[in-house]
C-alpha cells in the first residue's frame, strides 16, 4: 500500500472535517436535540480518538497520551477498548472546550504525520485506511446532525445559503426489466470496502422492474392527501404504534405554514419543491407508500443486481432487506471486530449514497444500515415490482 497516498488521504480527510464546520457558530457545537444526533464537537474528537486508540498508542514509539480523560469522552460504542460516555450525555460536554477539541486534532494530526515518516506495516495501513473511511462516515454523519439541529431550532438558522441538497431528476419515469437468474452480490476488487460487503457470493433473483426515478415530493404529497397516514392497513403494527406515539404525518422538515408546504434545508425553510426527490423519511413511511402505490420496495439485492441501470448517489435508498451478514463473513478480530458486525440486528439496509457521502467513500456494494424508524439522514424511496 503506497504510504505517500495513504498521507494524503489521511490529510484531506481530516481538512475537510473542518471545513464542514466552519460555517457553524460556537453554540451549534455542544448541541444534542436527541440521542441519535450527536454534537458536532463530539465528532471532531471522536474521529481524532480513533487515530490516537487505534493507531497511534499502539504503533508510534514514546506516544504520549493528549488526555488521560479524552478515551473516555470520545469513544463511542467500543465496549472492548474501555469506558465511554453514555451517548445521550454527550451533549452535556460543555468541556473540553472547542478550542480544546481542535488542539486535539492538530495533536493528534501532527503525531500521524510522524508516523506516516517512518516504514508502515501493511496491516496498519489497513487499519489507517479503516480510520479515513470511519472519519469519512462522521463527515456525513456532521452534516445529518447539523441540519437536525439546526432544524428544530426555532428560528430554522441557515447552514450555507449555497448548499445544495436534492436535484430534480429530469428523466422520464421508465421501469426497467431485470431477468431472473444468478447474480454476484458484494464487493469485488482490490478498493476499499467494510467486511459487511464480503463475501461476494451469488443470489437468485426472480424477475422484477425497479423504477429508474426515485419517488418525488409531489407523489409523496397524493399519499398524505390521500389520508395515508391514517390507512392503517398500509402500515406495520410496530409502524403503526410509532406514528400514534409521535404523531407523525409528513415527513421530517416538512412545515405546513400559512396553508403551504415548506421544507427547511441546509440553505434554510423554503417552499417545498414538487419535483425534487423526496427525502427524510422512515422505512415504515417507505413501505406504508410503496403498499398504497400497490408495488414494493426492492431488496438490497435487486438493487445492487440493477444498479448499472440507473443514476444513484442522491439519497440513500430504503430496501425490503434486513441487516444480516453475507454467507462466509468473516468478523475482524479485536475491537475493529465491533465495527458493523454487532449491530446486524433489528436494523433495515440502505443502498447506494447521498449528497452528503464524502468524496471516494462510495461504491455499488456499500451497505448502510439504519433502525426503520429513523429519518434525520438524507433517505429516499425507489420503487419496484414484481
Amino acid at each position: 500500500m503506497d504510504s505517500k497516498k495513504l498521507s494524503d488521504n489521511f490529510r484531506e480527510t481530516r481538512e475537510l472535517t473542518t471545513q464542514i464546520c466552519k460555517p457553524l457558530a460556537i453554540e451549534d457545537y455542544v448541541v444534542q436535540p436527541v440521542v441519535d444526533v450527536s454534537p458536532p464537537k463530539w465528532h471532531l474528537g471522536h474521529t481524532t480518538w480513533f487515530f490516537e486508540e487505534f493507531v497511534l498508542k499502539q504503533h508510534l514509539e514514546n506516544y504520549q497520551l493528549f488526555h488521560q480523560d479524552f478515551a473516555f469522552v470520545f469513544n463511542s460504542y467500543y465496549e472492548s477498548v474501555g469506558k465511554k460516555v453514555m451517548r445521550t450525555n454527550r451533549g452535556n460536554l460543555s468541556r473540553p472546550s472547542v478550542d480544546k477539541v481542535y488542539d486535539y486534532r492538530k495533536y493528534v494530526n501532527l503525531h500521524m504525520q510522524k508516523l506516516f515518516e517512518t516504514s508502515i506495516e501493511d496491516e496498519l495501513c489497513k487499519i489507517i485506511e479503516i480510520g479515513i473511511h470511519h472519519e469519512k462516515q462522521h463527515q456525513e454523519l456532521l452534516l445529518t446532525d447539523i441540519k437536525y439541529i439546526l432544524g428544530h431550532n426555532p428560528l430554522f438558522p441557515v447552514y450555507d445559503n449555497t448548499f445544495k441538497e436534492l436535484q430534480v431528476e429530469t428523466q422520464k419515469q421508465d421501469w426497467i426489466d431485470i431477468k431472473e437468474g444468478l447474480y454476484e452480490i458484494g464487493h469485488n476488487g482490490d478498493g476499499f470496502c467494510y467486511d459487511n460487503e464480503l463475501a461476494r457470493h451469488q443470489v437468485y433473483l426472480e424477475n422484477f422492474k425497479i423504477s429508474n426515478r426515485l419517488v418525488t415530493n409531489a407523489e409523496y404529497l397524493e399519499f398524505i392527501q390521500d389520508g395515508g397516514y391514517n390507512q392503517v392497513l398500509l402500515w406495520h403494527a410496530e409502524a403503526w404504534d410509532w406514528l400514534q406515539q409521535h404523531k407523525i404525518s409528513s415527513p421530517k422538515y416538512w412545515h405546513f405554514v400559512d396553508e403551504q408546504w415548506m421544507r427547511f434545508s441546509l440553505s434554510g425553510l423554503k417552499a417545498l419543491n414538487l419535483d425534487e426527490p423526496l427525502s427524510h423519511i422512515s422505512y415504515y413511511e417507505a413501505f406504508a407508500f410503496a403498499q398504497w402505490k400497490g408495488m414494493r420496495l426492492p431488496t438490497e439485492f435487486e438493487w445492487e443486481a440493477a444498479q448499472d441501470h440507473f443514476d444513484w448517489g442522491q439519497a440513500w435508498e430504503w430496501t425490503e432487506s434486513a441487516y444480516l451478514p453475507y454467507p462466509r463473513y468473516q468478523k475482524a478480530e479485536g475491537a475493529l471486530g465491533e465495527y458493523n458486525g454487532k449491530f446486524m440486528v433489528n436494523q433495515k439496509v440502505l443502498r447506494g449514497q447521498s449528497l452528503a457521502t464524502s468524496p471516494e467513500h462510495s461504491r455499488p456494494s456499500y451497505r448502510n444500515f439504519f433502525h426503520p424508524q429513523l429519518r434525520w439522514q438524507f433517505n429516499a424511496v425507489r420503487l419496484a415490482k414484481s
